[in-house]
This record gives structure tokens, sequence and C-alpha cells, in this order.
């Protein structure tokens, strides 16, 4: 039996019931809506599947633990808790991206830096050795959401956002993220019209990002199928 795991996919606010349709479509059923993003349950398999097919999320992020952090001491305690090397190696890089404030943590840098600290030190005694940071193109990207006193600590299995098709092409001054132009496509009806053989016009292309979207909808062309690297 497949080990179940949870996840969060994040998404612009006001899409997530969108999001939550196209999960099902790739048959993700174990959805429940959150705040700028949809949760789910399954094997990791499921994770990967988000990863590479989701046109609509921004992140797909893996659980490791949810638990109270009311000041900087229970958070650095939490986070330590965890065995970072089933995660990374010690010779490995990280970078943590913090989302959230409270009264005691109200400054997300010093949040982070305290994440890191935690990671470290836990490899660091463990092993002698201790991973550096990379901001740009780590091993091992950790997101930690904090909300009421309490923290969620996931891996961002998609690394860099998934609007980032992997594809070269020139962008506008005010380019549309191609996660939000997919969500307006499937608001829009678009990829019924497809099966249809309707036709799309957009008469304000700009670089085409709608029309880009659009024929890899047609097309049924996963999104990520062109990036190089992920976060897992």
């Amino acid at each position: 039996m497949a080990y179940t795991h949870h996840f969060t996919a994040t998404v612009t606010r006001g899409a997530e019931e969108v999001l939550a349709e196209e999960l099902a479509e790739l048959g993700i059923q174990d959805t429940h809506i959150l705040r700028g993003a949809v949760g789910f349950s399954g094997p990791l398999a499921l994770g990967y599947r988000a990863c590479l097919h989701s046109r609509i999320a921004s992140r797909v992020l893996l659980v490791l633990k949810s638990g109270a952090a009311p000041n900087a001491d229970a958070l650095y305690a939490g986070v330590r808790s965890i065995n970072w090397l089933d995660h990374i190696d010690p010779q490995g890089t990280l970078a943590v991206d913090f989302v959230g404030t409270s009264q005691a943590l109200h400054h997300s840098g010093f949040a982070a830096r305290k994440v890191k600290d935690a990671v470290v030190d836990s490899i660091r005694d463990a092993t002698g050795e201790r991973p550096s940071v990379d901001l740009k193109n780590p091993h091992l990207r950790i997101n930690v959401h904090l909300y009421r006193n309490e923290a969620t600590v996931s891996i961002d299995l998609s690394g860099a956002p998934l609007h980032l098709r992997g594809l070269s092409r020139h962008q506008g001054e005010a380019p549309l993220k191609e996660t939000l132009a997919a969500a307006i496509l499937r608001l829009s009806g678009w990829p019924e019209a497809a099966r249809e053989g309707k036709p799309l016009f957009d008469p304000m292309c700009g670089c085409g990002t709608f029309l880009t979207e659009a024929g890899g909808m047609a097309m049924g062309r996963p999104p990520g199928l062109y990036r190089k690297h992920w976060g897992f």
C-alpha cells in the first residue's frame, strides 16, 4: 500500500476552485480548498503528477510537519525535530522561503534564518558536515508557512515557480503569468471549446501568453515538459 503524503498546491487568490477542478481531472480527488491554495493527499506520485501537469498551480509543496510556533525558539525546535537527512545530503544546498508573520515573528527574513539554522545544526550534529545556502538553484527548497502561530514546514517539489514553463520567449513590459492565464482560459470555457474545434481570438495578444497556454491545452501538452530542473 502506498504511503499517504499531504500536499499543498499554491495558486493565485480567487483561482482555488479552478485549480481543484483541474486537479480532479488529473485524477487527484482528495482535495480541499484553502486560502490561496488547494490541499490534497495521496502517494508521492500525485505530487509529481501535479508538478508536471498542472497549468494553474504556482507551486506544489510536500508537507513534512505542522506545529505550534509562538516564538523563534519554538520554530527552531519544531524544524530541528525533522529528520533532514531524509531530504538533503550534508554536502547539498538549501534555500528557505518563509511566508507569514506573527507578533513574535514579525520579520520573515529573521524567521527564515532560524529555519535554516535548525536544518543546518541538525545535519551538522549528526554528520559533522553542513549544507550551504544557494538561493537561486538549491538542491532543497524549504517552504514554511506561518498562520496564527502555527508553522507548516514543507518541501517545495516544484523548485522554481511553475509559471516558468521552460520555454524561452520574449516578455513584455507587464507580462501575465502563465498560471493566471491558464486559470482565466479555463474560466472562459476554452478547454471545452478547443475539443469542439472552436477558435480562440486574442485581440490584445502582447507576448502571447494566452495563445501559448491555449495551444498547450488544445494539444494536451504537459506544461512542465520542457522544465530542466525540479525541486524534487
